[in-house]
This record gives structure tokens, sequence and C-alpha cells, in this order.
């Protein structure tokens, strides 16, 4: 005898299928109704949760559209140009004292932090007021 001579004596039993739609089973072990028996169910996430409670930034907010000025005090002007010169915001740029925004020359203003004793010409330059009272 060999093994393709045997023969069972119980034909085996087919599994039953069950939730395959139309008359074919029950609920495809997904229990019966609510939302976890439902198909494209989706429970919120714990990152969700967590964002629906911190507060939220409400309300109208206005940025200026408009560049701030470039401000140089005076105690760097003293240090940087000589008796006679001319102040001028590409005289700046030059110096290093101001910067470029998107490359346009920036307008500027002068701040009174510190004390200008030599003879400066100031030209296309706004003034604090403390600036105004320690140049004037």
């Amino acid at each position: 005898m060999q093994l393709h001579h045997l023969i069972p004596i119980h034909k085996n039993r087919t599994q039953r299928r069950v939730g395959r739609g139309g008359k074919r089973g029950t609920f495809s072990g997904r229990g019966t109704k609510g939302q976890k028996a439902r198909a494209g169910a989706k429970f919120f996430p714990a990152e969700r949760e967590i964002l629906k409670k911190i507060p939220k930034l409400r309300g109208y907010r206005f940025k200026s559209f408009r560049s701030k000025p470039a401000v140089v005090n005076l105690k760097d002007i003293e240090k940087v140009f000589k008796s006679g010169d001319t102040v001028t915001p590409d005289a700046l740029l030059n110096a290093g004292l101001v910067r470029r925004n998107h490359g346009k020359i920036p307008a500027v203003k002068v701040l009174g932090t510190g004390e200008l004793k030599k003879k400066i010409t100031f030209k296309d330059v706004v003034f604090s007021k403390s600036a105004m009272r320690k140049v004037a």
C-alpha cells in the first residue's frame, strides 16, 4: 500500500464563509450595529483631541505692510564718519551701518544714543526727538 492509495473515511468539512455580503453570512466579525460595524468608520486620532483643546487665536490681526526704517545711533555715526562728511542712507549703507531691505536702500532714522561732537551734515534721514536735540 502506498500514500496515494489511502482514502479518508470522513470527508473534510469546509468552513462557512461569513460576512461576505448578500445572503452568505452574518456580521463579518464586527458584531452588530454601531460605528465600528460600519464600512469606512473612523475614530478621532488622539492628536486631534489634543488639538481641539488648545485655545485658538481668534479675531482680526493686521500686519502692517509698511517697512520700518533702519535705525542708527549717534555714537555709531560719531565712530565711522569724519568731521565735514555728509550722512545719507547710501553713505550709511557703504559704511556698513544699515543693510539693504529686499534689495533696496532703506529709509533711515537716527536715534539719540551717544554724543555727536563732529560737524556732520545729514541728508534724507529722520531724527528721533532726543537725536534732534543733540544735533541741533
